[in-house]
């Protein structure tokens, strides 16, 4: 692959804020992207009775990316039906904020939820039937410093239902998390899990290992979710190392630059400061392209490189984390035999038979006449 064959040649007289824009609207469809891509549009299709869908991964794997593309592939797939249902919205997502104290603001959450399912290309708008929520000269949503959250909470309900996603979004949805106690926890899960059976509209959270602190707290809740772990790329798999090496030389391509830089030499160092996670990597590579378009160089180094690294402590910290997320969804043989021991199955853990592939018959010959079988299990007439 040549320079030419990456990005437009032009760019290259363009304007630094022009270049870096491209470079940041480039996304790559590597392998783990478009299998959980897969896994989370089938669930959507079809939840089979689920509330919520967790998406869990480190942070930086890109959740974020993960969820655009979902939204804009909803959205593709409901415009024939848009034509018909002017009012609704086929797919709506907010990021749940950080809390500033110890108490998560629902008042917030619920109002950023309004008007993110306020599209201002929708010219059907209806009547929330709350007072203190108004619209301006622009149709713009104004909600009132006196409304309190239980009303925002039923403004809320009333605007799912009339706009009727296929889904809700909430990325970082560990924030819900970031409480006072374990009691508070409990209430933040209860009030998520209403609003979603109030309303019908299956609800997808996203977020870090974090979230899991919500995973088994309830019983009700494990049975009507379900889990999808985005993980990230791990260097004793070949497979994922060369996924790993692709995506790094996409973006090596893609970075216009006079020069193409050479990164995928050196793939370890890559690996070994984004640990196996292509958000970090396509942020840090921002980050370094920024100060190379800011000096005006015709490529990057790797001293430019390492100027803009997360540094090891950063890493240690990170990868700490990684690590506690993926053994809690881990299931080790010992799991499965206390859960047996438990439900009182003994100790030898049942195996599935492996399936025999089926033979094709062959086709019977022309003009041989079939013989007419009484149906099994069906008695026949007696006259």
């Amino acid at each position: 692959m040549t320079i030419l064959d990456a990005f437009p040649l032009e760019l290259l007289t363009q304007p630094a804020t022009e270049r870096l824009a491209y470079f940041k609207e480039k996304t790559v469809a590597h392998p783990r992207l478009q299998e959980v891509n897969e896994i989370l549009m089938r669930t959507i299709a079809e939840p089979a009775g689920a509330s919520f869908i967790f998406v869990y991964g480190p942070s930086g794997i890109g959740k974020t990316t993960l969820r655009l593309r979902v939204e804009q592939k909803l959205t593709e797939l409901a415009l024939a039906k848009l034509e018909s249902d002017r009012g609704r919205v086929p797919a709506v997502g907010i990021e749940a904020m950080a809390p500033e104290s110890r108490y998560f603001n629902w008042k917030e959450y619920y109002t950023r939820a309004l008007i993110a399912l306020e599209e201002p290309l929708i010219d059907y708008k209806f009547d929330y039937g709350v007072r203190g929520i108004s619209r301006d000269n622009f149709g713009k949503i104004n909600v009132e410093s006196k409304v309190v959250a239980p009303a925002l909470r039923r403004a809320l309900e009333n605007a799912l239902i009339h706009r009727h996603p296929d889904v809700f979004f909430v990325d970082e949805a560990q924030h819900f998390g970031k409480v006072a106690s374990g009691y508070k926890l409990q209430d933040q899960l209860d009030c998520l899990k209403s609003l979603a059976n109030m309303t019908g509209i299956l609800h997808c959270l996203l977020g870090t290992y974090e979230l899991l602190t919500f995973r088994n707290l309830s019983g009700q809740l494990s049975r009507r979710s379900v889990d999808i772990h985005f993980r990230r790329y791990c260097a004793d798999n070949p497979e994922d190392v060369q996924a790993f090496k692709s995506v790094l030389l996409t973006f090596q391509q893609h970075m216009p630059l006079a020069e193409t830089p050479d990164l995928v030499s050196h793939w370890e160092y890559f690996y070994e400061r984004t640990l196996g996670c292509v958000g970090i990597l396509k942020d840090w590579l921002r980050r370094v392209l920024k100060d190379a378009l800011d000096r005006e160089a015709t490529t990057i180094t790797v001293k430019d490189l390492q100027k803009c690294e997360l540094s090891v402590a950063q890493c240690q910290k990170m990868f700490k984390d990684i690590q506690e997320g993926e053994r809690q969804l881990s299931e080790t043989e010992q799991d499965v035999q206390d859960l047996r021991s438990a439900l009182g199955l003994g100790e030898k853990p049942i195996v599935l038979p492996e399936e025999t592939p089926k033979t094709s018959r062959p086709p019977g010959k022309v003009g041989k006449r079939k013989p007419k079988r009484d149906p099994i299990g069906v008695p026949q007439d007696v006259n």
